[in-house]
Parts: structure tokens; C-alpha cells; sequence
């Protein structure tokens, strides 16, 4: 099984509430286990930021899945919570990046690992710090 470390947000809606139910959804998911998760945090919108605050939090999952697979499987978790992206950055009702797999460095049409601005991002990174230290550590050295 590998690693992965998620970034969940949201701040339409109920939040925390929504939070809770995309990590409940993943990892019921056959090959995905949540194994750690961050508290939540309150930011600031990045980005747009006439828009409510989030709520912020990360997950650490093992998968069997390979990383562009996990990406649908996200994409899919959003969709069926609702979330029509209407606007880069804009509201919504649930957020799932995909951050860190394993320590994989790639770049492909549809995915970027690690996530090309989780370096720059403190609600990816606060979160990321509490569950996976040398995580965040490794991928702020990367941009350096």
C-alpha cells in the first residue's frame, strides 16, 4: 500500500460537516484507508477572496491505487457531493487536492505531484504538518 496525503476544503454549505462526510466517503472507498487526518482550520480564501472563509484539513491515506486513479476517485467523491465548478477558485462545497504520493515526482496533463503550490499554501501546509511533518518538509524543499 502506498501513501498519500489529501487537502480537503470547503466553505459553502456546512463545512466541517462536509469535511467529515468526504473522509467518511473515502475511506469507505474498497481501496482507500483514511489512516491519519489533521484538525480542521479556519483560512482565508487564496486566490478569489470575495468569497467566505474555509475550512481546511488534510488526510493521510494508504491506497492501492495508482495516483491518477486516486485523482478520479476525488473527482468523483466532489461530484457526488455536489461540487460544480463554476470558477477557478471559487466557492464550493467540498475541495479534495491530491498533495504527496509517496515522494513520486511527475507531471502529466490531468495531475502534478507534489501539487505544484501546496509549497506556498499554508492551509494545505498547516494541516499537512500536523499528520505528515517531514511530508511538508519534502515538499517545501522542493521549491527551494
Amino acid at each position: 500500500m502506498a501513501l498519500a496525503w489529501l487537502s480537503l476544503g470547503a466553505n459553502i454549505g456546512d463545512p466541517q460537516a462536509q469535511l467529515e462526510e468526504a473522509i467518511r466517503r473515502l475511506d469507505a472507498h474498497p481501496h482507500i484507508r483514511v489512516a491519519r487526518q489533521s484538525s480542521v482550520i479556519a483560512t482565508k480564501p487564496w486566490g478569489k477572496t470575495d468569497q467566505p472563509d474555509f475550512a481546511n484539513m488534510a488526510a493521510e491515506i494508504e491506497t492501492d491505487l495508482e495516483p491518477i486513479d486516486l485523482l478520479h476517485i476525488a473527482l468523483d467523491t466532489e461530484r457526488e457531493m455536489g461540487r460544480v465548478r463554476h470558477e477557478v477558485w471559487g466557492p464550493r462545497v467540498i475541495d479534495i487536492d491530491i498533495i504527496a504520493y509517496e515522494r513520486i515526482e511527475m507531471q502529466t496533463g490531468r495531475l502534478t505531484l507534489p501539487h505544484p503550490h501546496a509549497h506556498a499554501r499554508d492551509f494545505v501546509l498547516v494541516p499537512l504538518r500536523e499528520i505528515a511533518p517531514d511530508t511538508a518538509d519534502w515538499i517545501v524543499g522542493l521549491s527551494a
